[in-house]
């Protein structure tokens, strides 16, 4: 059964109903078991991945402030080769990046076939960010909607795989983490006066998530909403939805690495006949 709740193109989404202390009923340690079998497939598959250089993994992470995109990232980036994975992460847009499309930005920073990025917010905060606050006409923000799908499709028609995560905490739970941060000398850094005024924006926030999820859920490219309020099941439903996505390509990767294997091997052998020795390196 998939943790995650897949936002099925075309249909309506309530956050109000997905539950976001949903945990299926697992116990934290059964989770940490279930986590580390599955964080090593993640690394098996991203390694084949990086090797057939096919294919490229690019994954979204959308949420409120506290929701654990810093440490859900933290957790997958523990599993994978850091050499063929980064993470690119999208702030107040420069002037720079102002002077272009909205989308100019964030197309630099797909992966190429082979790689795997990881966005820590991404180009939806170009329909949610600038809707809630009123930075921008409704007549500009609107088409971005269509235009984000062209785009994920583009990348999707290039042979990357597009996972996008919504996490998915309640009001309660974010107040507790905001909280904790005031306690906890270690996380005092992470304090913003400007996290406790955007909870006023609740509800707004609610409204532009929800036409996100809705308007921009493809076959291609489908949101998933994680239940967030328990860090442990978070992070396994995240792992779980990533091995999903990158399994179905793992027969073609190593069949096309067989490939290569054979066409090295006959060069060598060549190499052999016609008088060459291999060296202490070779």
């Amino acid at each position: 059964m998939a943790y995650a709740h897949l936002v099925k193109p075309g249909s309506k989404v309530n956050l109000d109903k997905i539950d976001p202390g949903y945990h299926d009923g697992l116990e934290k340690e059964a989770a940490f078991e279930e986590m580390a079998k599955i964080g090593e497939r993640i690394g098996e598959l991203q390694e084949l991945m990086a090797a057939a250089s096919q294919t490229a993994l690019l994954i979204i992470f959308q949420g409120r402030d506290t929701s654990g995109k810093d440490g859900a990232i933290n957790r997958i980036l523990s599993y994978v080769n850091v050499q063929t994975a980064r993470v690119a992460a999208f702030k107040v847009p420069t002037e720079k990046e102002r002077g272009h499309d909205f989308l100019w930005r964030v197309h630099m920073e797909t992966p190429a076939r082979g790689g795997m990025t990881v966005f820590n917010r991404s180009h939806y905060e170009d329909v949610v960010v600038v809707r809630v606050h009123d930075l921008i006409p409704k007549k500009v923000w609107k088409p971005r909607y269509d235009q984000i799908n062209e785009f994920e499709q583009l990348l999707v028609s290039s042979n990357t795989v597009v996972l996008k995560f919504y996490l998915h905490i309640s009001k309660e739970e974010q107040e507790q983490r905001l909280l904790e941060r005031e306690k906890d000398a270690e996380k005092a850094w992470k304090l913003s006066i400007g996290d406790w005024k955007e909870r006023d924006f609740w509800d707004k926030y609610t409204e532009a998530y929800e036409d996100a999820l809705e308007k921009c859920s493809t076959e291609g490219a489908p949101w998933r909403v994680i239940s967030a309020n328990h860090k442990w099941f978070r992070d396994l439903a995240i792992a779980q939805a990533i091995v999903h996505a990158l399994e179905p390509h793992e027969a073609g990767w190593r069949a096309h690495l067989e490939s290569l294997g054979k066409e090295e091997r006959a060069l060598l052998l060549d190499y052999r006949k016609a008088g060459g020795k291999p060296t202490k390196a070779e």
